[in-house]
């Protein structure tokens, strides 16, 4: 497609993948003609984890209530055009070349990071299609990202904020939730996901300085399960809804991060009976996503569960591991974690999180990416985190080995790294009409 060589075109424009600065940035939007302040009301979402889903919560619930929405996400998983959501559609090849040429125009050829130049086309994109609601995710901590150019954002939002990109953002939870505190504007409201204590602390005086009144997780407002549904609940309101459609316990902070903030957002059509639809449609794909069909299913056998999570941080780790604790609880089967990563993750504490719950887990190549911790090296750090492993050529050969031995019905999870989920769901090649 046009955009494919564009997007390789501009790769070649910085020398670094990641350079966190609003300088260049703010220069090209200046060239043309500042599209970052002419966008529909924006609702700015930052943190380590959850992010993605909080966004496509509060996109399911608008759209329940009619609003047109525009999204922005990153990374994608198989195609540029999912980071780009125009009025709840991916943005088509035409108007993606277009906005991607200008921005390549303007720029004159001068050193700006690829995500940087996206970024920039994705608002510009953004700005001539009316809407009533852009959901914006950070790429990057929060305070030195592209997208933080928005400087009346409706509401700011922070997931949960955990250890990872120490290199870029820091080495203690502190310091990397004062880099997501960044997002945080003067005078408008802020909504906080559950937080450690120390990155809640970071946050909330920063919020106090910027007079940035804060709507917290378990202070303001609380979501959890109570038999079988999901209850969120204010000082003024009590809401009681169906259980999210993502699975996995952490998914019930999420939407209640998604709720909270569309409450904050203040816009009268999305009420309850929209929330209860939300929850009902969301989609999410490649976060702990159940595969029941498609080319890779077909190498397990029919009794199987394959699942597949893009998690690759140790929060992350740990949320995967308490929903497959979970699973296992209802369901009892041995536990197939099949699982490749980059070499800029912390892949022994990701992999401890699951030693005790996994029979083994099989280590594989992430296709494409040179970074990525070959099989034999991740496996012997997960046998050092007190999981049985054994390393695979690749994920269409881990899938056919997965029984070893083993006659009883197996749930298999691919899971270590977005870029990985992102190639299982391309091989696996059915309904990636959600993505």
């Amino acid at each position: 497609m046009p955009s494919d060589a564009i997007l390789d075109r501009l790769r070649k424009l910085h020398p670094s993948l990641i350079d966190l600065s609003l300088g260049r940035v703010e220069r090209l939007l200046a060239a043309l003609g500042d599209p970052h302040r002419q966008l529909p009301p924006v609702i700015h979402v930052a943190g380590t984890n959850g992010k993605g889903s909080t966004i496509a919560f509060m996109r399911a619930m608008a759209e329940a209530a009619g609003l047109s929405v525009h999204a922005f996400t990153s990374p994608h998983l198989i195609r540029f055009h999912e980071r780009i959501v125009i009025g709840g559609e991916p943005i088509g090849e035409d108007l993606l070349a277009d906005v991607l040429e200008e921005c390549e125009a303007a720029n004159r050829n001068e050193p700006i990071t690829f995500f940087e130049i996206t970024t920039v086309a994705a608002l510009l994109a953004f700005s001539r299609a009316p809407a009533d609601l852009l959901l914006l995710e950070v790429g990057l901590g929060g305070r030195l990202d592209a997208t933080n150019v928005i400087d009346q954002p409706a509401v700011s939002v922070i997931t949960p904020v955990g250890l990872d990109h120490q290199h870029f953002l820091g080495e203690t939870l502190e310091e990397i939730a004062f880099e997501k505190a960044g997002i945080i504007k003067p005078r408008r409201p802020a909504v906080v996901g559950v937080q450690e204590d120390a990155a809640h602390a970071v946050i909330a005086r920063r919020a106090e300085e910027l007079n940035a009144p804060v709507f917290a997780a378990n202070r303001d407002w609380q979501a959890y399960e109570q038999h079988g549904r999901l209850v969120w609940q204010s000082e003024n309101e009590l809401l009681d809804l169906p259980l999210p459609a993502l699975a996995g316990r952490f998914q019930i902070d999420n939407a209640g991060t998604a709720i909270a903030a569309l409450r904050q957002f203040g816009d009268r059509r999305i009420d309850e009976a929209a929330i209860a639809n939300g929850l009902r449609r969301a989609r999410w794909p490649g976060r702990l996503q159940r595969i029941t069909r498609g080319r890779l299913r077909d190498l397990l056998k029919e009794e199987d569960e394959l699942w597949i999570d893009g998690g690759h941080n140790a929060h992350g780790a740990r949320a995967l591991a308490a929903a497959l604790a979970d699973m296992e609880g209802d369901s009892a089967r041995p536990l197939v974690m099949i699982c490749g990563m980059m070499r800029r993750k912390a892949a022994a504490k990701w992999l401890a999180a699951f030693a005790g719950l996994a029979a083994v887990a099989v280590c594989v190549p992430i296709p494409g990416h040179d970074n990525a911790w070959r099989p034999d090296e991740l496996a012997d750090m997960a046998r050092q985190a007190g999981l049985p492993a054994r390393p695979a050529d690749n994920l269409e050969d881990a899938l056919r080995g997965a029984h070893q031995g083993r006659a009883e019905p197996l749930r298999v999870v691919i899971a270590g790294s977005l870029y990985l989920a992102g190639h299982a769901l391309a091989l696996n090649d059915a309904g990636l009409a959600e993505i």
